[in-house]
């Protein structure tokens, strides 16, 4: 089983995250920011990845601490959980539609951290939830599950969507890049022989 379980703790956010890559999509998510709990829910759910996650952060200075360090902590999580990478897809991406909104997901689970983030918003807040937290959450993602990440909404006005569909793209791309290829299920995929 592609399995891993995370502790991270700070002065400021005390948070553990369990997945399983093999799994069907479960998902008991608890950060207190009830916005990203929603858009966790959907990464889940269209990954068909297993994540549990229990937060406890300083929210009553801001939500920034903690909707970055649980993206730390799930990043990890993925990234131990891959370990040699042996058989992975690697390569992966989604166009994904939310009524008026269009955004694509590409990904690369290549070892080498990058995150290209061309999305917009025009509110500040969805829910209680600064949009300019997103960028932290997916950077943060990008950089401890060591993938390569581009995000870019096409158009959307609905900021809720436009949040929504990035989340829902990143799960499908992601469930596609980490699944193992059963024609090349022995081989690191790579001509380095190694991620």
């Amino acid at each position: 089983m592609r399995t891993a379980e995370i502790a991270r703790k700070t002065n400021e956010t005390d948070i553990t995250v369990s997945v399983n890559l093999d799994g069907t999509g479960r998902h008991d998510i608890e950060t207190g920011i009830g916005f990203l709990d929603h858009m966790l829910d959907q990464l889940s759910r269209h990954s068909l990845i297993d994540i549990t996650v229990r937060a406890q952060g300083d929210l009553h200075i801001d939500f920034h601490h903690t909707a970055e360090d649980v993206g730390i902590a799930l990043g990890q999580a993925i990234l131990k959980a891959l370990g040699d990478k042996k058989g992975i897809r690697r390569y992966a991406s989604s166009d994904l539609p939310m009524d008026g909104t269009l955004t694509r997901v590409a990904l690369d689970v290549s070892g080498r951290p990058f995150l290209v983030f061309k999305v917009e918003f025009t509110r500040d807040k969805v829910g209680e939830m600064d949009t300019e937290l997103f960028r932290e959450w997916f950077q943060a993602f990008a950089m401890n599950a060591g993938i390569t990440l581009h995000v870019e909404t096409f158009y959307g006005d609905n900021n809720h969507h436009v949040a929504e569909s990035a989340f829902k793209a990143l799960a499908r791309a992601l469930r596609d890049a980490v699944e193992i290829d059963p024609r090349s299920a022995d081989r690191i995929p790579s001509t380095k022989g190694l991620l």
